[in-house]
C-alpha cells in the first residue's frame, strides 16, 4: 500500500510538472508574440522621427539624447523647416510604453497638419491648436471619471537668419546658455489636453539670439532618473549644472557626457521613465 501511494504521488507530480512546462511554454510563446508586435510598433514609431540626414539639413549643429524606458516611447521629438524657419518640438505623453507611443503618433500627425496648413504661425498658436485637436480626438469632456490623457511639450520656432526664437511650453521650459549664463524660460503650468481649471491660451515668448548660443529642450525623464549613493532622483538643478559646465563642448561630445553621466548615476537601477533631451547650437 505504501508503494502504491508513493507511486501514485510520483505520477501526480510528473503530470503536474508536465502541465506546468506546457503552461510555461504557452506563456513564452505569447510573450514572444507580444514582444514581436511591440518591436514592429517601434519600427513604425521610429519611422515618424526625421532621419539623421534630414535632421542635419534642418539643424546642422545639434544632438538628440533619446532613450525609451520600454521598447516604444511616450517621449517624441519633431522638427520641420518652412519659410526659412525651423519648427522644433520635444514632448512627453501621458505614460510610457505602448499607450505613450499611441499618443506620440497622434501628436506628430497633428503637428505636421497644423504647421503645413498655415503660412504664418506662432509657437503659442501651435500649442493652442494642438490642445484643441487632442481634446477633440480623445473626446475629452472634463468629467471627473475620464482619463486625463495628454502631453507636456516645449515648442520653438527658430529664425536663424534674423536670430530670433519663439517659444511656448506646456509644463516644459526652454534653456538658453549665453556667455556662461543659463537663462530659463518656463512653460505654462497646463498640459496639452483636458485639465482642471480655466483653459487659457499658451504664452508666446520671443527672444533675440546671438551666435554660439546653446538651446536645450527636454522632457522630465532625465532629471527624474533614480540613482546615486542615496538612490534619489537626479534633479533638474544638476541637469542645469551639467549643461552649463559642458555647453562649450562639441554637440556630440555633450551627448556622450550626458548619456554616460545618467547611466553612471543609475548604476544597477532600472530606467524609470523615457528620456529625451535636445541641444542646438546657433
Amino acid at each position: 500500500m505504501l508503494f502504491f501511494a508513493v507511486h501514485r504521488s510520483f505520477l501526480q507530480n510528473r503530470r503536474a510538472h508536465r502541465l506546468l512546462e506546457q503552461q510555461n511554454e504557452k506563456i513564452e510563446k505569447q510573450n514572444k508574440k507580444i514582444t514581436d508586435s511591440i518591436e514592429y510598433a517601434k519600427r513604425i514609431q521610429t519611422a515618424l522621427f526625421p532621419p539623421v540626414e534630414k535632421r542635419k539639413g534642418i539643424l546642422p549643429d545639434h544632438f538628440i539624447l533619446y532613450k525609451p524606458c520600454d521598447i516604444v516611447s511616450g517621449d517624441f521629438y519633431w522638427m520641420a523647416k518652412k519659410d526659412k524657419r525651423v519648427f522644433i518640438a520635444v514632448a512627453d505623453c501621458t505614460g510610457h510604453g505602448v499607450p505613450g507611443a499611441f499618443m506620440s503618433m497622434l501628436g506628430v500627425a497633428i503637428l505636421c497638419k497644423t504647421v503645413n496648413k498655415k503660412a504664418a504661425v506662432y509657437a503659442s498658436g501651435i500649442l493652442n491648436q494642438l490642445r484643441g485637436r487632442i481634446i477633440h480626438s480623445l473626446h475629452q469632456r472634463g468629467r471627473k471619471d475620464e482619463a486625463r490623457d495628454g502631453m507636456e511639450m516645449a515648442l520653438c520656432i527658430i529664425d536663424f537668419e534674423q536670430l530670433k526664437i519663439q517659444f511656448a511650453g506646456a509644463h516644459r521650459p526652454l534653456y538658453i546658455i549665453r556667455n556662461n549664463e543659463l537663462m530659463e524660460i518656463k512653460g505654462d503650468k497646463m498640459p496639452i489636453g483636458i485639465h482642471e481649471g480655466k483653459r487659457r491660451t499658451f504664452t508666446n515668448h520671443e527672444v533675440l539670439l546671438e551666435q554660439d548660443d546653446c538651446i536645450y529642450l527636454s522632457t522630465d525623464g532625465y532629471a527624474d532618473q533614480m540613482g546615486g549613493p542615496n538612490r534619489k532622483s537626479f534633479k533638474t538643478k544638476y541637469l542645469k549644472d551639467l549643461l552649463l559646465k559642458n555647453h562649450h563642448r562639441e554637440m556630440q561630445e555633450q551627448h556622450r557626457i550626458l548619456e554616460s553621466t545618467i547611466e553612471d548615476w543609475r548604476g544597477e537601477l532600472e530606467q524609470i521613465d523615457d528620456m529625451l533631451l535636445m541641444g542646438i547650437r546657433v
